[in-house]
């Protein structure tokens, strides 16, 4: 094969792709390998250029009996850890051919899978164990002991109920994920649907001796949403400022009439839950909206918390195409702001 064309043959290939001869050296290279390699790897030992064993091995193996193999390649961009799966395939008279393929998201995709897997296995553990020492404890030392026993079944009865919130909020996680690239079309009354779901949560606030406020524009409107999810945002979004800004806080909830934002590109709305709480430390901000974080985790499991409720919200925000901000300052209170587009 003549070299112009081997050459742009390998230009054309969309992965990073090097051609080792069989003197070892790089032979030639496309633009992506000089983005991943640099510039100067052309007629180089291949060793001098890749120096991670398992990939040396695999080129060394291609060259001398042309066995096609793949190994990991590991590198790094900026603050952030790279990997590419090389695969190396002999070219007759020519040597091998080396791809690289970057797999990161594949990687991160198999990590997040593990750690879901393992935070659920840890949330559901502690009042399963919890359960079981109880009821091993009634059916033996509490067994005539009624005061003993009705104390025993009220803890059971709130870590059952823990673990049924769990199951609820992973199950709601799974539907709003599946329905995620599906834009709702049904028309809302936001102002409406925010009044409605605020008279429900009244008897939380007044337990928790917090007053709840609406700032609504008088002329109300409606905005492509899905009723149940939204409502789902506005009492999660409400019952956290109200459950976390302690007794004698104010919380309010906003609505501004619709106008073009920027953000969105197209007219819409901001929807925004105020509180004159706590606030939060800002290191806990940008992990808010991950699975099971939380800012102060013994609070929030003795809230009744299960550490999914703003990683669904940021998933139905993503389904009506919004954009969701969160911004808190120590003794200030925590501001939670929901731009949704009206079309």
């Amino acid at each position: 094969m003549r070299s112009d064309l081997a050459k742009a043959l390998i230009d054309a290939i969309p992965l990073a792709t090097i051609l080792v001869g069989a003197d070892e050296r790089v032979q030639a290279a496309n633009a992506e390998a000089d983005k991943l390699l640099g510039p100067g790897v052309r007629g180089r030992h291949f060793i001098a250029v890749l120096r991670q064993p398992a990939v040396l091995d695999v080129i060394e193996g291609c060259l001398r009996d042309g066995s096609a193999a793949t190994a990991r390649y590991l590198t790094s961009v900026g603050a952030q850890d790279v990997t590419y799966k090389v695969s190396a395939r002999h070219v007759p008279d020519a040597g091998a051919l080396i791809c690289f393929e970057d797999v990161t998201h594949m990687e991160q995709a198999v990590q997040m899978r593990r750690d879901f897997v393992a935070n659920v296995s840890h949330e559901l553990r502690t009042p399963l164990t919890a359960l079981m020492g109880f009821v091993e404890t009634l059916r033996g030392p509490a067994r005539e002991d009624a005061a003993a026993r009705e104390r025993f079944l009220g803890i059971m009865e709130r870590e059952a109920n823990r673990m049924n919130r769990l199951v609820g909020d992973l199950l709601s996680l799974s539907h709003v994920e599946s329905e995620e690239r599906v834009r709702p079309t049904a028309r809302v009354d936001l102002c409406g649907l925010v009044r409605s779901t605020s008279h429900s949560l009244a008897p939380l606030a007044k337990d928790a001796g917090v007053a709840l406020m609406l700032d609504l524009p008088e002329d109300g409107f409606d905005i492509a949403a899905d009723s149940d999810q939204l409502r789902q945002v506005l009492i999660n979004l409400t019952e956290n400022a109200i459950k976390y800004s302690g007794r004698g806080s104010t919380v309010t909830v906003s609505v501004t009439s619709p106008v073009y934002q920027p953000r969105l590109r197209s007219d819409g709305t901001q929807l925004t839950v105020r509180d004159s709480g706590l606030g939060i430390d800002a290191i806990h901000i940008p992990r808010l909206t991950e699975r099971f974080y939380r800012a102060d985790s013994h609070r929030s499991r003795e809230m009744g918390g299960t550490g999914l409720g703003l990683a669904i919200v940021k998933h139905i925000i993503n389904r009506h195409r919004g954009r969701m901000r969160i911004t808190s300052e120590k003794g200030q209170g925590t501001t939670v702001s929901v731009l949704l587009p009206i079309g």
